[in-house]
């Protein structure tokens, strides 16, 4: 693919100047990327100088049975490098990506287009604050295996803009064991928190490790009411709320963004929205918001589903390297259909699918631009390199808050503390502030 066709796929820039990225503390560390040697170079070195002494036979017999156990061992991988870091990857796309510089949003990141263009009002440099103060705060977490909850990326990022926000009243729709519950609170100690969830987190309490809030309001269990049947106008008047703009809303329940969520919300009057999971096309178990703005017309959207093209090429290249990285038989239906996933609507944690076409996909997204004031997409954490995650692919994604080899920065903040896994579970979370069309 040419330089210039990737070039406008690739992920939108911080608006902010940069500037300054960490301090004393920022700096690279060069072991960390390093490149990997050539399988010649992987050659012992004594075994090289033998080949021209006196025991050449054994020396050549001892090489090819090293040349076999090599291609038995690394048969299992396409490469034998480590998936994890940015050299190798760069060295194995190199021809792929025309020397790109970086591997993320290299296969285009869909940031939805908003009425007037405005921003979010925190920089990178705010964002990295924010992690040396809620890494302390995470690792006094009640719930320390969170598994199918939120992991690191997006616990900071919910308590980041919660904190930015400083909501007077926070909602969450879809609450598990409570975890967001917890970092909805360290965030804002003295703000009230609705939360509404089928199973109410005191039942989690039973087998492990939960979080109630004592000052929450549940619509949960026995009392449980989904976020679009609740009478919304009633709930503002008992708790003294009348500016809807002091509310936040957080989104975690697989539900489809558009129908379920977003027009929702603006018909009672909401503005700030957080929504979890926004699952890049192909993937997920409900349709995104990201799925939704994935079109042409869009710099960084939009699909090849040519069987022969550069993107199905380098997709199924991707496949090796990451688990949720999507190619073309998975991106593209039997029509060629690539908009939500294969041209589904997935809604309701996937029990529902409905088939849409592209006109209604295409219909949907202006309706989303009509509404949205700012689209802010929370970027990973850090690269690859430094969290060894495995789950998204780069090329889908914004680039890192910390980029790859920046270990001194990763490890001042200290985030080198935290076990791997918790870095395993991003799925582009992002912030939205809506109001009525004006057309």
């Amino acid at each position: 693919m040419h330089e210039s066709v990737l070039s406008s796929r690739r992920s939108p820039p911080y608006s902010e100047e940069d500037g300054d990225e960490g301090g004393a503390g920022d700096f690279h560390d060069e072991s960390k990327t390093r490149k990997y040697a050539s399988f010649a170079g992987r050659v012992p070195m004594h075994a090289r100088a033998a080949l021209s002494g006196p025991s050449a036979a054994v020396s050549i017999f001892l090489l090819l049975l090293f040349t076999v156990a090599y291609f038995i061992f690394c048969r299992p991988r396409p490469v034998c490098v480590s998936p994890y870091d940015p050299s190798a990857r760069t060295v194995l796309f190199a021809a792929t990506l025309d020397g790109l510089a970086s591997d993320f949003g290299s296969l285009g990141v869909p940031w939805c287009r908003t009425k007037q263009g405005e921003k979010v009002e925190w920089t990178r440099k705010d964002l990295l604050k924010g992690l040396e103060e809620f890494v302390p705060i995470y690792e006094t977490r009640p719930i320390k295996n969170n598994t199918y909850g939120m992991g690191f990326d997006h616990s900071f990022g919910l308590w980041f803009m919660a904190r930015w926000l400083k909501p007077d009243l926070m909602i969450e729709s879809g609450a598990f064991k409570g975890h967001s519950t917890w970092v909805l609170r360290q965030a804002m100690p003295d703000s009230r928190i609705i939360s509404l969830s089928p199973r109410h987190p005191e039942k989690y309490l039973k087998k492990g490790p939960a979080y109630v809030d004592a000052n929450c309001t549940y619509f949960a269990g026995k009392d449980f009411v989904d976020f679009g049947s609740v009478d919304w106008g009633s709930v503002m008047r008992k708790h003294g709320i009348s500016d809807l703009s002091r509310v936040l809303v957080f989104f975690d329940d697989h539900q489809n963004e558009l129908k379920s969520r977003l027009k929702q919300a603006l018909k009672a009057g909401f503005q700030h929205l957080i929504f979890e999971d926004n699952y890049d096309t192909g993937t997920g178990d409900h349709y995104s918001l990201r799925q939704i703005c994935d079109q042409y017309y869009i710099r960084g959207g939009g699909h090849s589903c040519f069987s022969e093209s550069d993107e199905t090429r380098i997709r199924m290249k991707r496949k090796r390297f990451w688990e949720r990285a999507v190619d073309r038989d998975e991106l593209c239906g039997s029509g060629e259909e690539w908009w939500g996933v294969r041209g589904y609507m997935r809604d309701d944690f996937n029990h529902s699918n409905k088939v849409i076409s592209h006109e209604e996909h295409f219909q949907n997204s202006r309706f989303v631009e009509s509404v949205l004031d700012v689209y802010w997409e929370l970027p990973p954490v850090a690269g690859p390199s430094l969290t060894h995650q495995t789950r998204y692919d780069p090329a889908r994604a914004s680039g890192p808050i910390i980029e790859d080899g920046k270990f001194g920065l990763f490890q001042r903040l200290g985030l080198a503390r935290l076990e791997t896994s918790v870095f395993n579970g991003y799925t582009q979370m992002i912030y939205v502030q809506i109001s009525a069309s004006s057309s």
